[in-house]
């Protein structure tokens, strides 16, 4: 799977681990930043190029991870098409995406540990949408607020 990953200086630490244990994985993963640690760097500018990716297609999934995973996902979901979501559980890592086709999971650097983090990651590459009737009538509405929100 291409991968689209970003992180600031909140998530780091948890970048080389990560990356290191995708690309071992089989996966093409594309680096969005940060290339070094700088506690002065801005989500915003990482996120945004990852969201663009996922919403364009260019990477089938993303990861963002910043300090408390909230401001990645606040970011990621400003970029229509994206679908993000703030994860630090098993459940919604595969929920977010077999219910709620979610392309782009957030994490938290300063929440969770890397053996967490590799967990949550594998259960959310390994989920399918499940297309359910219900499901597509939600996304719908969601999609046709965004429509609303670009005027």
């Amino acid at each position: 799977m291409q991968i689209g990953f970003a992180t600031d200086h909140g998530g780091f630490v948890l970048k080389e681990p990560i990356l290191e244990v995708l690309r071992k994985s089989g996966h093409k993963v594309q680096d969005f930043g940060a290339q070094h640690l700088d506690p002065e760097d801005d989500y915003p500018d990482f996120v945004i190029p990852l969201a663009r990716a996922v919403a364009q297609g260019k990477v089938e999934r993303g990861i963002a991870i910043c300090g408390s995973g909230v401001g990645a996902s606040f970011a990621a979901n400003k970029v229509i098409g994206v679908r993000s979501a703030l994860i630090h559980e098993s459940y919604s890592a595969h929920q977010g995406v077999e219910d709620d086709n979610m392309n782009l999971l957030c994490l938290g650097g300063r929440v969770v540990g890397f053996a967490l983090a590799w967990e949550i990651i594998q259960i959310y590459l390994a989920a399918h949408y499940a297309r359910a009737e219900r499901f597509e009538r939600r996304l719908a509405k969601v999609a046709a607020i965004e429509c609303k929100e670009q005027i």
